[in-house]
């Protein structure tokens, strides 16, 4: 019986579910997403989480520590390098799981795993600034005629060209 035993398996036999884990959280280190199977995604989440935020604190303990699960100094010098600033001020969740269907022969469910801080798309809304509210009243008006009479001054010549054009 499973009763109180949380921890996905994954298929797999232990060392190689270490080292997929491991694999998956470098190249989620350093490509900042990747895609693949939503039950990996939940399991490298609960993997790769506590790494980052063991990053936070760079000393030579958190470096060894992290370089204990990673095995690949590339990653665990720019996951203290790039990532750790870019999630100083953020209390945890780090990763953002977004599904998107089922893969083509299996049909497993599929999902984009990412860290939250490094996606453009999300990020760059965030950051614009509101515009400010206009009253439908005052001045507006007479701005707003201008570019219509101007956009009317630019139709008269084209009209000319074509009844030119028919006459021919």
């Amino acid at each position: 019986m499973r009763h109180g035993k949380k921890f996905n398996h994954l298929g797999r036999t232990r060392s190689h579910r270490k080292a997929m884990l491991s694999n998956m959280a470098c190249s989620l280190i350093q490509h900042k997403r990747i895609n693949t199977t939503v039950a990996k995604a939940k399991a490298l989440r609960v993997f790769v989480e506590p790494l980052i935020t063991k990053s936070k604190n760079d000393s030579t303990h958190s470096r060894r520590i992290v370089f204990k699960y990673l095995n690949n100094k590339y990653v665990v010098s720019e996951l203290f390098r790039d990532v750790a600033p870019a999630v100083a001020s953020r209390p945890g969740g780090y990763t953002r799981i977004i599904k998107t269907g089922n893969r083509m022969g299996d049909n497993a469910e599929m999902c984009l795993i990412e860290l939250v801080d490094f996606n453009d798309i999300y990020g760059s809304e965030a950051k614009t600034p509101k515009k400010k509210a206009r009253s439908r009243r005052g001045s507006g008006k007479a701005t707003a005629k201008a570019p219509a009479d101007a956009a009317t001054e630019e139709v008269k010549p084209d009209e000319a060209e074509t009844k030119e054009n028919d006459k021919d």
